[in-house]
């Protein structure tokens, strides 16, 4: 039986980021649930369309998370009674330019008013296959670098390769900000790009000669 070595690589690779994604919600807070639902939907329309005047393309913009409920409170002697009817939804958007980013966000807030939130803002890649390339190749070089020096440190030498398994590693995008209520007239913040990190591991088994 030939002898055989396993060992595992990691690697990643660094990048400026192109692409960020910004999750908004949109919340009303009304007496009718009818009254809730009409004034999430204008303002939901305002600020989609605030961000298409910014630049945004449709295709980059996607609704999700639509939700109707009822506040209630305890009133003594009443038991507990409504007091408002919540209606919110979040709208995630891709912008493509960073530098388009403040803009379209400040955008974004003053056509939301009181009834938007910002949820959270990631940067990353829009295409995530040369980056991904560079850690995978970072991971075999780890993993090379690991089998000749324990190949080494045995007397033998490394042979044919026997199996290659790559180890699936989440990504780590930069977050930024958190839930924002915003109530006031927005300016252009920066939105800084600083550096996106992705990282890869493989698996490789080598025959021992």
């Amino acid at each position: 039986m030939k002898r055989t070595i396993t060992v595992t690589g990691t690697g990643s690779a660094k990048a400026a980021p192109d692409l960020v994604t910004l999750t908004l919600g949109v919340e009303t807070r009304r007496e009718t649930a009818g009254k809730a639902y009409d004034d999430a939907g204008k303002a939901a329309s305002a600020v989609a369309t605030a961000l298409h005047e910014a630049g945004v393309a449709g295709v980059d913009m996607r609704t999700s998370g639509l939700n109707l409920r009822a506040d209630v409170a305890w009133v003594e002697g009443q038991g507990q009674k409504v007091t408002a009817y919540v209606a919110s939804t979040t709208l995630q958007v891709g912008i493509r330019t960073q530098a388009d980013a403040p803009a379209a966000i400040a955008a974004a807030i003053a056509a939301g008013g009181d009834d938007i939130r910002i949820n959270g803002i990631e940067q990353g890649f829009a295409d995530t296959a040369p980056i991904n390339a560079q850690a995978q190749e970072a991971a075999w070089q780890d993993a090379l670098a690991r089998a000749e020096q324990y190949a080494g440190l045995a007397g033998a030498r490394l042979g044919a390769v026997r199996s290659i398994s790559q180890q699936p590693v989440p990504g780590s995008p930069i977050p930024m900000g958190g839930l924002v209520r915003a109530s006031f007239s927005a300016e252009a913040l920066p939105v800084e790009a600083g550096e996106s990190s992705v990282s890869a591991s493989v698996t490789v088994e080598w025959e021992l000669l």
